[in-house]
């Protein structure tokens, strides 16, 4: 099969068409591709019946603050949850993907995370899930509880056997839940995958609920790469959708079949501490034409502490360790000149005024990647401010020493992870679209 090019298209869609169904929008599963779409798309049962662009990108970066903490517990191993990722990995996630599971096929919209390993669903039965429409294991034939002398009992937290089935606690946020560790056939896009292990959730505590599970992309042992490996190789790709264009959706290439050839890559670097996060060699960072000074160490890749670059599909800002921060913030507003600064949120570089704003590059061993305005700009059409989205990681921690590639920046890119290889790829990767008259961008 022939590499798949992504052209830039123009697209004027009629102001009465279905956007949803539009074959223009839609991008159905196919080979071993799957649609991805913004939690906000007219095509995820979880879209908010008011969306305001603006005001979600204010709440989630309040938001982005309680996941980089649980980023930063885990690095420091403070906290060990290799299956489901809690209240706050929920809360932050924004991407979904269409998953079938059980025979016949139910389809779950569960949520993307390159962080975390495995997968978790609540299930049918489940005192305390909420509405959120769980997996009815009990009608799929193909459904069956994990034994306790299985191996992959001993790969979940806090195991328990009262019965001969493995179960384990776990909590999240202000929530607790109680699972079953199960296997079932799992279908993305046209390929079915028989026995696939997975938390099936019976009882939840705890006001905020996870909606239809979350599908792990890191690499521990009951991650989708491990159980998938003869199948994909340890090898996908995502491209993610732009905010700016919920009606359009992105897409998740599985295995080594149809990704970008052309292309450079950084070496993947390997913290056994945190095997599941994609650590990269992040060298430098230019404003402009000018490499911007930042400490040796507050780039430094350092297994022991945790220390270093990640790449992660559910922190929506990119947060820098406060020295590379303030240095990039320093340089940023220097070639801006006398443009009065001002904060909105937790954004503390915004302008009132119109600017063009130098182009930031982060600098990886081997590949650079160069970010377009709206990756790294947001606008507030209620104030006419504009605000560089990027922060520093929150707090004075000690531990705070971990610099993550938010999904904001990562918007529009086709991102690669070569497992196997040990590598990592980013390229540009988007379509200009018109939508209701206004240009837009979706890859």
């Amino acid at each position: 099969m022939k590499p798949i090019t992504l052209l830039s298209l123009l697209i004027l869609l009629p102001l009465s068409t279905s956007l949803c169904d539009h074959p223009l929008r839609r991008r159905p599963d196919r080979d071993s591709t799957l649609e991805i779409l913004h939690l906000n798309s007219p095509c995820s049962p979880f879209r908010s019946s008011t969306p305001s662009w603006e005001n979600d990108i204010l709440l989630m970066e309040s938001k982005d603050r309680t996941r980089l903490a649980y980023l930063t517990s885990l690095v420091a191993g403070r906290s060990i949850v290799p299956i489901a990722s809690g209240r706050q990995i929920i809360q932050s996630t924004n991407y979904i993907v269409r998953v079938k599971v059980g025979t016949p096929p139910q389809t779950m919209f569960m949520a993307l995370d390159s962080s975390n390993d495995a997968a978790w669903m609540p299930c049918d039965g489940c005192v305390g899930c909420g509405g959120a429409g769980g997996f009815a294991s009990g009608k799929s034939s193909s459904f069956k509880s994990v034994g306790c002398k299985a191996s992959q009992c001993a790969q979940v937290p806090n195991p328990t056997c009262g019965g001969t089935s493995c179960t384990f606690n776990m909590t999240y946020g202000t929530s607790a839940m109680s699972a079953t560790l199960s296997q079932d056939t799992i279908t993305l896009a046209v390929d079915a995958i028989s026995g696939y292990t997975f938390g099936c959730i019976q009882k939840a505590t705890g006001a905020s609920l996870p909606s239809q599970g979350l599908l792990g992309l890191g690499r521990g042992p009951l991650s989708l790469l491990s159980q998938t490996q003869s199948l994909y190789q340890s090898t996908f790709s995502y491209c993610l959708p732009s905010y700016k264009s919920l009606n359009f959706s992105g897409s998740l290439r599985l295995g080594p079949v149809a990704q970008p050839k052309t292309i450079k890559f950084t070496p993947l670097l390997r913290n056994p501490r945190r095997s599941s996060f994609y650590y990269v060699d992040l060298v430098g960072i230019r404003v402009g034409r000018r490499v911007v000074d930042i400490p040796a160490s507050a780039l430094k890749f350092d297994p022991s502490t945790g220390a270093g670059t990640i790449f992660d599909s559910g922190t929506m800002f990119t947060r820098l360790v406060q020295p590379a921060y303030n240095a990039v913030r320093s340089e940023v507003r220097r070639q801006m000149g006398n443009a009065m600064v001002s904060s909105l949120g937790g954004f503390d570089t915004c302008y009132s005024v119109p600017i063009v704003v130098p182009t930031i590059t982060f600098m990886f061993r081997g590949m650079n990647m160069s970010l377009p305005p709206d990756n790294f700009i947001i606008h507030s059409s209620s104030t006419s401010i504009s605000c560089i989205a990027m922060a520093a990681s929150p707090g004075d921690d000690i531990n705070n020493v971990l610099n993550v590639i938010g999904n904001m920046q990562q918007q529009n890119h086709r991102v690669l992870f070569d497992v196997p290889n040990s590598r990592l790829a980013v390229a540009h990767n988007a379509q200009m679209v018109v939508l209701s008259h206004e240009l837009v961008t979706s890859c």
